[in-house]
């Protein structure tokens, strides 16, 4: 549902609360209607289902909430501006367990567009320079884990960066494997 018709759903509710407070002397009912045009509004700025798919991926099932997510066809015309990232964010979590290769470019753009939080967005960088690490770029996983060590205040990833910063401390692999058949290069038997 494309974002504006909530707030033309709102105004409706808020002219009938007002037409019933004054005009048909039903003051309680007219109240409760004028209350509930908040409800309208509320999921204007909090996409209703974002809110869904947050509560599921709480629940540890990202299935539905992969099934929820997918249900935004059009995030620019459905969510709000400050919602973007966390579509984005959502999206890299949700793709995070099947190929972590797709995930770079969701955490790129949730952090182009905004997280609120700093837990989110010490995660987005994590997951960042876990990609960065695993595709061969130590530098920029280094620098990664650094900003996302300053982003955790709470704490709540230090093992998950420790674990990081081991897998940093071994040797490459690609550096220190030699192709046997390579000696024997330019040599005519």
């Amino acid at each position: 549902m494309n974002k504006y018709i909530k707030l033309v759903f709102a105004a409706l509710l808020i002219g009938l609360g007002v037409y019933m407070m004054f005009f048909t002397r039903e003051i309680g009912w007219g109240i409760v209607v004028f209350l509930l045009s908040a409800l309208p509004i509320f999921l204007f700025f909090k996409n209703e289902l974002i809110l869904i798919s947050f509560w599921f991926f709480r629940k540890q099932n990202i299935e539905k909430a992969s099934y929820w997510l997918n249900q935004v066809t059009n995030f620019e015309s459905q969510l709000h501006k400050t919602q973007y990232g966390y579509f984005h964010y959502l999206q890299g979590l949700t793709f995070a367990q099947d190929s972590p290769a797709k995930v770079e470019p969701y955490m790129k753009k949730a952090l182009e567009y905004g997280l609120n939080m700093k837990q989110d967005r010490a995660m987005a960088t994590l997951n960042l320079a876990a990609s960065a690490i695993t595709r061969g770029r130590r530098q920029e996983g280094q620098r990664l884990l650094e900003e996302a060590k300053k982003l955790d205040s709470a704490g709540m990833m230090t093992d998950q960066i420790k674990m990081m910063k081991d897998q940093l401390k071994m040797p490459s692999m690609q550096k220190h494997m030699h192709n046997p058949q390579m000696r024997h290069r330019g040599k005519s038997f």
